[in-house]
Order: structure tokens, then sequence, then C-alpha cells
């Protein structure tokens, strides 16, 4: 099982979780809001320190029992959409301080540039059981 563990007030993040819903025809992503218990458990499980008093700075898929953050897990995704999405996986070869440069730097700025909404989004009944806690 794939699990995306998103900031689940984020518009970006949000935008990104229907993305994946919608190229994903197999089904093999499931979702948790990293604001909820479930998340904060994997990510100590996981080694991440999660950091509740603060807005989340990353994504973060586990899949295979690993743990992919930063611009590593945005590239894991795009691979295990397919194509067109894994051509852009090749970004890859890029240094991982770079690429973790530029995620980051999108996400300081997340709220400013896609907004915030008070409350995790309530997933349409279709793709409900995708979502966990």
């Amino acid at each position: 099982m794939l699990i995306l563990l998103y900031d689940g007030v984020c518009g970006l993040c949000n935008w990104s979780v229907q993305f994946i819903i919608r190229h994903d025809a197999a089904g093999q992503f499931h979702f948790a809001a990293l604001q909820s218990e479930l998340a904060q458990q994997l990510m100590r499980q996981h080694g991440l320190t999660p950091n509740e008093n603060a807005a989340p700075e990353s994504v973060v898929l586990i899949a295979n029992g690993q743990a992919y953050t930063h611009s590593a897990a945005a590239f894991e995704v795009m691979r295990r959409l397919g194509q067109p999405y894994r051509a852009l996986a090749v970004l890859r070869v890029l240094p991982r301080p770079l690429t973790d440069w530029a995620y980051r730097l999108v996400a300081r700025y997340r709220y400013r540039l896609f907004g915030r909404s008070e409350a995790c989004m309530l997933p349409p009944p279709a793709v409900r059981a995708r979502f966990l806690g």
C-alpha cells in the first residue's frame, strides 16, 4: 500500500491529492492528513519527527516500508503514476540538495500562493475509502 501524508489544510496539497486521485487508475495511493493521529504515528514509526505545532513542510510517501520526504516523495509519486508523469521523475538525477531546496521554497510560500483552509477537505464518496485516519 502507498500512503501519502499531506498537509490537510494546504490548497496546493489538496490540489495535488485530487490530481493523484484523477491519474491513479489502479487506486494504489491512499491518503492521510499530516494533522491526523494516524499520520503522526506513521511518521514516528519511520523515524520522522512530527511537528504538531507548526505547519508541516513536506509530504511524506510511505511505500514498501520506506518513507520518502520532500522532493524524493514528489519524484516517487510521479514515478508510480506512470506515463506521462513518470518522465518527470527523470529530474531525480539533479542533486538532491538542489531539488529539496526548490521543494522547500515552494513549501514555505504555499499558503500565500495557494491558500489555506480551516479544516481538512472532505473526500468525495467515490474515493473516501482511500482516505485513512
